[in-house]
């Protein structure tokens, strides 16, 4: 080969190589971050022209309580806390009425237990549960509701509901004080963290702990009591935006996360856009969905013990038994992020219905293997009147189509087209793993997202709802990680 022919087959290999690196790049490398509208409007009347003055008459934040009335007749519909359209003037007597009514539903197929779904046999005696012993107790379950104090106020057009509990100077001497956001996700709610707000609230003042925090747990816009939009395009990213807003209307810059389903992607999205206002983000459903990480997750297929902790090898393999359970448990997840408004149809004003269709996920999202007891385990992990307090904040709000719509703007161009998944985020950030979830992601893929993930676990028992279902173990888990953030970066307490 002449000097000539190699330097340019040099020349060649070189520039396909750019060519290769500046494509792959464009797929796999690191995207700054985009520059999100703090005031987009989402209301349904028009957007103020003067924004300031919209702040200003609209930063009150008003505290509410429960109340529904048991006649129709009754006015104190949710005192200030719903208004009077006639999606919230749902009674108690007009569900008693429809869960009175002959239930036709088709048989189970025989030895099928959850199999196919949630077991019309159970269906039944859930039926009649909430019918003859629940509603009976309806005020004391309200009342329970309304032991945390509930607030709204407006933020970017739409009313806000959020829990908010804040501590007294006097239970703040000697201890570490911090504002955490709590966030749930769907088909959860507030509910879900009544347990871990009390261990981080301290309801019960322990001279021993030291951790006591300012507790914020808002329902998503379009969940329970906060108001849904009429305009697309609502969809994690802009919520997050609504979530930091709210954080400092409240007075706080500066505050802890923590998440998991939804509330995962929404407190990472807070982390990466608004970074300087996040002490920590700590999620009990960790996830990278960039391109770079879905190889590396293929890559450690091939050598699991190079990439995984000893002992907890399976809760990442074999992927073919993960990949099949995300076919079986995932038909919900398209058909939200599809057509929202149809299953959502079908659920309104359908209490059997919606019963069925949140209820079973409670099942096979908190152990898989439930799926084969005939009552679906509903009560091995939780107790049936709690989790009919979060059916009823479904049910009475109607907001089964609104909180379904997130799927769909989850997956739309313009939510996609921010490619938030490849934008790392220096956000302290830890991970709580719990055995029986849905899915996990190994720090190998996460890393590139979280530039500073500097806390990681891994928990044999527990599911999806960990909030809900291993509220002492979710707490120890987020403790360990202030303790790692304190000791790392040095925060400055409130």
């Amino acid at each position: 080969m002449s000097g000539v022919t190699f330097k340019i087959l040099v020349l060649f290999v070189a520039i396909g190589g750019g060519l290769v690196y500046k494509n792959v790049s464009q797929l796999w490398g690191d995207l700054p971050k985009p520059e999100l509208d703090p005031q987009q409007w989402w209301g349904d009347d028009a957007e103020p022209k003067d924004y300031a003055a919209y702040l200003v008459n609209s930063s009150e934040v008003i505290g509410n309580k429960l109340s529904y009335p048991e006649k129709v007749s009754e006015t104190s519909v949710a005192h200030q806390l719903i208004d009077n359209s006639p999606q919230f003037l749902q009674t108690i007597q007009d569900l008693k009425d429809r869960l009175n009514r002959t239930l036709r539903l088709t048989p189970p197929l025989e030895g099928v237990a959850f199999e196919y779904g949630f077991n019309t046999d159970y269906l039944k005696e859930v039926v009649e549960y909430w019918r003859d012993d629940y509603l009976p107790r309806w005020r004391e379950r309200e009342v329970f509701l309304w032991q945390f104090n509930h607030f709204t106020t407006d933020i970017q057009g739409l009313r806000m509901h959020f829990l908010h509990l804040m501590v007294y100077d006097e239970n703040k001497v000697g201890k570490q004080h911090y504002p955490v956001l709590l966030l749930h996700g769907w088909p959860g709610s507030v509910r879900e963290f009544y347990d871990l707000i009390h261990l981080l609230h301290q309801s019960n003042l322990d001279k021993n702990n030291k951790y006591i925090f300012d507790v914020v747990v808002p329902s998503l816009p379009g969940y329970g009591w906060s108001e849904g939009t009429s305009r697309k395009g609502l969809g994690p990213a802009q919520v997050a935006v609504m979530m930091r807003n709210l954080m400092l209307r409240l007075g706080y810059d500066k505050f802890f996360i923590q998440g998991g389903d939804w509330g995962s992607i929404i407190g990472s999205n807070i982390a990466t856009l608004y970074p300087e206002n996040v002490l920590g983000y700590h999620s009990n459903l960790c996830n990278s969905m960039s391109p770079k990480s879905f190889v590396k997750g293929f890559m450690a297929g091939f050598w699991p013990s190079l990439f995984t902790p000893s002992g907890y090898e399976d809760f990442f393999f074999p992927k073919s038994k993960e990949l099949k359970y995300l076919v079986e448990e995932s038909g919900y997840f398209h058909i939200q992020a599809t057509k929202p408004d149809t299953v959502g149809a079908a659920l309104t004003d359908n209490p059997v219905g919606l019963a069925a269709y949140i209820l079973e996920k409670f099942s096979t999202w908190t152990n898989a293997s439930y799926r084969s007891l005939k009552d679906g385990g509903l009560t091995k992990r939780y107790k049936m009147d709690a989790l009919l307090d979060n059916l009823m904040i479904y049910y009475l709000t109607n907001s089964i189509t609104t909180s379904q719509r997130l799927y769909a703007e989850q997956y739309a161009k313009e939510q996609r087209d921010l490619q938030l998944e490849r934008v790392p985020t220096s956000v302290p950030t830890g991970c709580a793993r719990f055995k029986s979830d849905i899915f996990h992601f190994l720090d190998f893929q996460l890393q590139d997202k979280f530039k500073n993930l500097v806390h990681s676990t891994y928990h044999k028992q527990g599911g999806h709802f960990a909030a809900f279902e291993v509220p002492k173990v979710l707490y120890k888990d987020f403790i360990d990680f202030v303790k790692t953030v304190e000791r790392k970066f040095r925060i400055k307490t409130l």
